[in-house]
């Protein structure tokens, strides 16, 4: 028998305006209705398929952020205080500007071109553009609920679609949404955002999937302990001016701490594994994971050829080098993990599933007993596939309940399986799962400064903290600001590779968070965050390109 287990990541960064808790981009709210939604659906229709559920806290923050905002009606995200707005009220300049700026990012084959009257939204859209300067003041206060409404729809998952009443309904009508029905519509979503975490953690509960977590703001640990790890894999990375970044293992310690918080308070204890943010590792960051109590870790194939030699598999977890307290590490099989990710979107759902499942069946004849380590993230591919990929897990998770060879794992029932015949690595040497090495998040210039205009933050929030002229509350409100701001998805879209608009949102709300800091502090923010940290991008990502690991979800073209 071979085990097949996969890890489904869940990540989104804080799309939070750090003053007004406003919600400046809406990907949480999207992700929630249409991918975890429907990945949870797709576990509870198929009860024989384990697998492993990672979830990061600032994207659970946010979750419980919009249930209760559900719950109350009091909206902090303009999407859905457009869609709830009483008939006829038009949306101010600033709400109108924003709905038009993200209300077609979406994958237009999959998620727009099926939908009439969504096409005609954004054709009336692009013929008042191609006016003058002043069309767009013609647009009337139900083109603009009509799209909110809309976007919701499309951005709703196909579990939602079938067993829902008011979104299959409000699709058919397709446009002039009463209050009444944006409401109803409303109610539908919320019981969804609301049901989210209970749902995976009753699949924990009843043994069907183990949930694991990740350092609690998805930072960059290696480079928060050491800039030079970056030279393991990569000896010629560029790295910035600031020697290291200050207290690094105290702020990874914190965030492990915080993590583990996080999930035991939601899902009733605590958990044996962690998937480092990236899947980046070091030798350095692997010994603190093992000191916070973790049982297992995991990272890419492309760690594990640098660190073990080109013919090092996958098929088994590893022990750490000697000298580091025992605790397991998987490795991804990064061929099949991307079929998944990248190339079965291109087919139909039957012959992906098919496929892979041969692919699964000649590695078990290859190598019978054998573990296939399937991880990618658990959100960002699906809308690419039809039907947000409805039928490729339906008949995927069929075959795979049905097969005799092949038997769906958690990870840490794998750890106990193999601890005893692990091999061991002669080393770590540090690295993500975006080449095997950390040069998506540093080495580029545009990178380092942000690096450096971090370390000098950091610095500042030292000496203030230790000053004692703050109270309990503003220290805490201190740590939680810098945590926020230690998210590696800053420096991920800073850089030449990824398009000129998401670089430009992510520059600015991450100046937004290190200018709340500084204010904080009651400090004077440097005038550096007065101006973009980027020169630009030019609309492609490195990660996708290479046959990577994960789409972001405001790469997709609008």
């Amino acid at each position: 028998m071979t085990d097949l287990a996969f890890l489904w990541h869940m990540h989104q960064p804080d799309y939070r305006h750090p003053d007004s808790g406003e919600f400046l981009l809406p990907w949480v709210l999207l992700h929630a209705t249409k991918d975890y939604t429907d990945m949870a659906a797709h576990l509870e229709r198929h009860p024989g398929v384990r697998c492993t559920v990672n979830f990061v806290p600032v994207l659970l923050d946010q979750i419980e952020d919009y249930a209760a905002q559900f719950a109350s009606g009091q909206w902090r995200d303009p999407l859905l205080r457009i869609a709830a707005a009483p008939d006829g009220a038009m949306p101010t300049a600033a709400e109108r500007a924003w709905l038009l700026d993200v209300a077609f990012r979406c994958y237009a084959p999959t998620m727009l071109e099926p939908f009439a009257p969504y096409r005609r939204l954004r054709d009336l859209l692009a013929f008042v553009h191609a006016q003058d300067g002043h069309s767009p003041a013609y647009l009337s206060a139900t083109y603009y609920t009509d799209l909110a409404v809309w976007y919701l729809l499309v951005w709703s998952g196909e579990s939602l679609r079938r067993r829902a009443r008011t979104i299959p309904q409000l699709m058919a009508k397709g446009g002039d949404f009463s209050a009444l029905e944006r409401r109803a519509l409303l109610t539908e979503l919320g019981e969804a955002v609301g049901g989210l975490i209970p749902r995976y953690r009753a699949l924990a509960d009843r043994g069907q999937i183990e949930l694991s977590c990740t350092p609690a703001h998805h930072p960059l640990a290696p480079l928060m302990l050491d800039f030079a790890s970056a030279r393991e894999a990569l000896p010629k990375c560029l790295l910035p001016a600031a020697p290291e970044y200050p207290g690094g293992r105290s702020r990874v310690a914190e965030h492990l701490a915080h993590a583990q918080a996080s999930h035991e308070r939601r899902f009733g204890r605590p958990a044996a594994g962690l998937w480092p943010a990236e899947g980046a590792l070091s030798a350095e960051f692997l010994k603190q994971i093992a000191e916070a109590g973790f049982q297992w870790t995991a990272s890419s194939h492309g760690v594990l050829r640098h660190s073990a030699g080109d013919t090092a598999k996958t098929t088994t977890p590893w022990l750490p080098p000697e000298g580091t307290p025992d605790i397991l590490i998987f490795f991804r099989d990064e061929r099949l993990s991307d079929l998944i990710g990248f190339e079965y979107a291109k087919w139909h759902g039957r012959d992906a599933a098919q496929d892979f499942m041969t692919e699964l069946e000649t590695l078990h004849l290859r190598a019978p007993n054998s573990l296939i380590p399937v991880f990618l993230d658990g959100e960002n591919a699906w809308e690419y596939y039809p039907y947000n990929a409805w039928y490729f897990f339906s008949d995927l998770y069929t075959a795979l309940e049905q097969s005799p060879d092949i038997r769906t794992v958690t990870l840490s029932e794998a750890a106990a399986a193999r601890r005893e015949h692990s091999p061991r690595l002669p080393r770590l040497t540090a690295g993500s799962w975006v080449y095997g090495t950390l040069s998506t998040w540093i080495g580029h210039p545009d990178k380092n400064r942000a690096w450096e205009l971090l370390c000098e933050l950091k610095q500042c929030a030292d000496r203030a903290l230790d000053s004692g002229r703050f109270d309990d509350t503003v220290c805490a409100q201190v740590r939680q600001r810098l945590a926020v701001c230690e998210s590696s998805d800053w420096f991920w879209w800073l850089g030449d590779d990824n398009p000129t608009e998401s670089i430009a949102t992510f520059d600015r709300l991450f100046r937004h968070n290190l200018r709340s800091l500084y204010h904080l502090l009651e400090l004077p923010p440097p005038a550096a965050l007065d101006h973009p940290l980027s020169c630009g991008g030019h609309g492609g990502n490195n990660a996708a390109e290479s046959g990577g690991t994960m789409r972001r979800a405001t790469e997709t073209p609008s």
